[in-house]
Parts: C-alpha cells; sequence; structure tokens
C-alpha cells in the first residue's frame, strides 16, 4: 500500500522550533515532486513549500520564507520540514504529498498532487 506518514507535528511556543517528518511507504518517490501543505481550523488548505526530485528547487510561500526550509532525503524516502520562528498563525494541519504523475519537474497546486498524508497537527501557543 502506498503511503505518507507525517510525524514530528506537536505544541511549542512562539518562537520556538519543529521538525515535521514525512516518510514514504510501499513505492519511491525519488522522482517525482514533493510539497508541505497545511490546513487552519476554518480555512483552506494552503501550500506551505514544495521542492523538485532531489531538492535542488524549491519554492516557499511568502508567510513562511525565512522561516521553514523543505528537504528530503532519497535514500531515506523521507521529506522534511524545518519550522523556525514559529507564529501562532503557523496553527494548523500539516500535510505532506507527493505528485506521482510528475517527473523531475516543480507542481504548485494541491489538485495536481495525488498521495497525501493523514496530517499532523502543529499548535503554536502565544
Amino acid at each position: 500500500q502506498v503511503q505518507l506518514r507525517e510525524s514530528g507535528g506537536g505544541l511549542v511556543q512562539a518562537g520556538g522550533s519543529l521538525r515535521l517528518s514525512c516518510a514514504a511507504s510501499g513505492r519511491t518517490f525519488a522522482n517525482n515532486p514533493m510539497a508541505w501543505f497545511r490546513q487552519a481550523a476554518g480555512k483552506e488548505r494552503q501550500l506551505v513549500a514544495t521542492l523538485n526530485w532531489n531538492g535542488g528547487a524549491t519554492y516557499y510561500s511568502d508567510s513562511v520564507k525565512g522561516r521553514f526550509t523543505i528537504s528530503r532525503d532519497n535514500a531515506k524516502d523521507t521529506m522534511y520540514l524545518q519550522m523556525n520562528s514559529l507564529k501562532p498563525e503557523d496553527t494548523a494541519v500539516y500535510y505532506c504529498a507527493a505528485d506521482t504523475r510528475t517527473d523531475f519537474g516543480m507542481t504548485y497546486v494541491a489538485a495536481e498532487y495525488d498521495i497525501w498524508g493523514q496530517g499532523t497537527q502543529v499548535t503554536v501557543s502565544s
């Protein structure tokens, strides 16, 4: 069964850090773009960051640029999101996703991602 599983979420004070992991199983996504999305209560799912197959190209939303770092280790079939200087407005469920229909490119639209994890809650207290 093809799966993505997020881990590393939790409760942290404003200004703190968390590192999210997204582990793949059932197949490799080494050739595919992957991304982190988040969805706050009552809001639409939002792209946080995305990267291409080897991490050589990355994209960040303006709201996280300079604070978050996306990376991947294809040997471990795992993607990461290092989150620093966290703010209360970063509170959301964070999802990882893979676009298996694209090789070696970048994908920016949620609808084009076909494999999703179950999500991990990140709560930032003020």
